[in-house]
């Protein structure tokens, strides 16, 4: 059984995704109302709520195949202040890594290990922060490569995020599971150019991954929305009126459209900032009705809460997105635990990762790999 650490654990969504055929050794986050719901869900043996660069080799028990970590997005993401890997949040990765290189010294590095983070990282600082992650691995002695796996695939909600996954230099590669170049599929242009910008040592040490293309996804939105939630109630009249008049032209005809449908129509909407006519700043609460949700944010002061609309002829109803709504478009089952809170359990889907991504990039990839290494450790016996 493939063994495993698991830093920024959130909601252990990582570990619902590789599953029960692996063994969780230690898990990790800072955040105790996320560790809370972890120990919920998985126990608090291996569980250990602390900030990751207080965390030191004695801590971390034995020896496992995989490191995982979903490090902090937000000072890498589009939304955020700009600083990448020098803020405090997403800067975390170098405690992180630190850990690792202690580990090397104690002959207990992990064969593998998976980065998870917005796709923002590969353009942050024009490309700096990327090659500095890519640098860290090179310098560590890990060979690696790094896919854009979009949720969307699997689970009706559009998510894009980057998995760069390493391996140790002197671990066997089984066939099949790396091409020559580049795969738009897995490898879009804003990887590829990336890539370009990495220091020759780094591009000497990447690996351009291979995956098949996953199966058609059969899940839509409208069939995750419960009638009657809980945690959220439906709006009043007048709130839904206010919330369509924050709507431009384009979207209102949206739900024109959507009212001339004759069935019920599920759109998901999210209210940003936007310029006006007048070149003004004004609020605007943009939908779709294409049975995707957009992707799950953190809330901070509620204005990043999705809502979704309820279109059935003439009959227009909306409400926030239910803590549990959130929570299927992550690919967590209904027996998953959330907080009562509303706000903690929305912020716990938010910030994680989509629980069927990791499990077709751990059949696909972390597992073949593994095997292979498994293998030739048992011929050199």
């Amino acid at each position: 059984m493939p063994s495993y650490y698991e830093f920024f654990a959130g909601g252990g969504m990582a570990r619902a995704g590789l599953g029960q055929e692996w063994s969780c050794l230690f898990a990790n986050d800072i955040d105790a109302k996320k560790a809370a719901s972890y120990a919920a869900n998985w126990g608090k043996e291996h569980l250990l709520v602390r900030d990751v660069s207080g965390v030191s080799p004695a801590d971390v028990p034995g020896y496992a195949d995989l490191a995982w970590a979903s490090f902090p997005c937000q000072d890498l993401s589009l939304a955020g202040a700009g600083v990448g890997l020098k803020g405090t949040r997403s800067g975390t990765f170098w405690p992180f890594w630190r850990l690792m290189q202690a580990l090397l010294k104690e002959e207990r590095d992990p064969s593998l290990v998976v980065l998870e983070n917005v796709c923002g990282a590969l353009a942050s600082h024009n490309g700096k922060d990327f090659a500095a992650i890519g640098a860290a691995l090179t310098e560590g002695g890990y060979r690696f490569g790094a896919l854009v796996m979009d949720a969307v695939r699997f689970v009706p909600q559009s998510r894009p995020r980057l998995f760069i996954i390493a391996v140790r230099n002197n671990r066997s590669i089984p066939e099949g599971v790396t091409a020559a170049g580049p795969d738009s599929f897995w490898h879009p242009s804003h990887l590829v150019n990336a890539y370009d910008k990495l220091s020759v040592s780094s591009r000497e040490a990447w690996i351009w991954w291979r995956l098949p293309a996953p199966s058609p996804r059969t899940s839509v939105f409208s069939e995750l929305i419960e009638e009657e939630p809980q945690g959220v109630a439906w709006h009043t009249a007048a709130e839904t009126r206010r919330l369509l008049s924050l709507m431009s032209p384009i979207n209102r005809r949206k739900v024109a459209q959507a009212k001339k449908a004759g069935r019920r129509q599920v759109g998901g909407i999210y209210r940003r900032t936007r310029q006006d006519e007048n070149g003004n700043r004004a609020q605007r609460a943009e939908i779709r009705f294409d049975e995707i949700s957009g992707c799950l944010r953190t809330p901070v002061g509620g204005s990043s809460r999705q809502s979704i609309l309820i279109v059935e002829s003439n009959n227009v109803r909306s409400r926030l997105l239910s803590s549990r709504e959130a929570a299927r478009l992550m690919g967590l089952p209904d027996s998953y635990i959330l907080p009562k809170n509303y706000n903690e359990a929305y912020h716990l889907a938010g910030d994680g990762v989509v629980v069927p991504v990791v499990r077709f990039l751990a059949a696909y990839l972390l597992e073949p790999l593994l095997a292979a290494i498994r293998t030739r450790r048992e011929e050199a016996a």
